[in-house]
Order: structure tokens, then C-alpha cells, then sequence
């Protein structure tokens, strides 16, 4: 996958809500990548024929630490589409 191009839809206020639905769809779309790394490096992890116990534990919480991250950005995106649909209405 390539990086995502982000147009210009013109200029006025239909396309300045259109640009930041875009940008919110391509956030969401980066952050799904990002978390199916996650599951996949902990898969290969596992997999691996000498892990330690320890070893999974101290991967699981950097996998854990990833995840509340993701969260965190998941509610900054809730709020940005939140604000922007409470300026449509307004």
C-alpha cells in the first residue's frame, strides 16, 4: 500500500467538511494497520520455538502499551468527528 493522497476538494465549507471526513477515514484506515502489525508480530512471536516466558510477557506489554495508544487516538478521532458534525448542525 502507498501513502494515501489527500486532495483538495475546492474551496467553501461542503468542501472543508468533506477534507476532514477524509482525513478522519484515512486516520482510522493507518490505525487499523497499525494494530493488525501488532496482532501479527504477536503471532509470529509466539511461534518463535525458544520464547521465554518472560520474553512474551515483556512483548505483551509493549503490544498492551500500543493498544492504549491506539485508544486514545480512536477518542481524539471521536471527538474531531463529534466537533465537526456539531458545526454542520449549528
Amino acid at each position: 500500500m502507498g501513502m494515501p493522497q489527500l486532495t483538495n476538494s475546492g474551496i467553501g465549507r461542503n468542501a472543508a467538511i468533506n477534507d476532514v471526513i477524509q482525513s478522519i477515514a484515512l486516520e482510522e484506515a493507518a490505525l487499523a494497520h497499525i494494530l493488525n502489525a501488532q496482532g501479527e508480530a504477536l503471532q509470529w512471536i509466539l511461534c518463535q520455538p525458544c520464547i521465554t516466558v518472560e520474553e512474551i510477557t515483556q512483548f505483551q506489554c509493549c503490544v498492551h502499551t500500543m493498544i492504549e495508544a491506539a485508544a486514545s487516538f480512536e477518542g481524539a478521532l471521536q471527538e474531531k468527528i463529534c466537533c465537526l458534525f456539531n458545526r454542520i448542525n449549528d
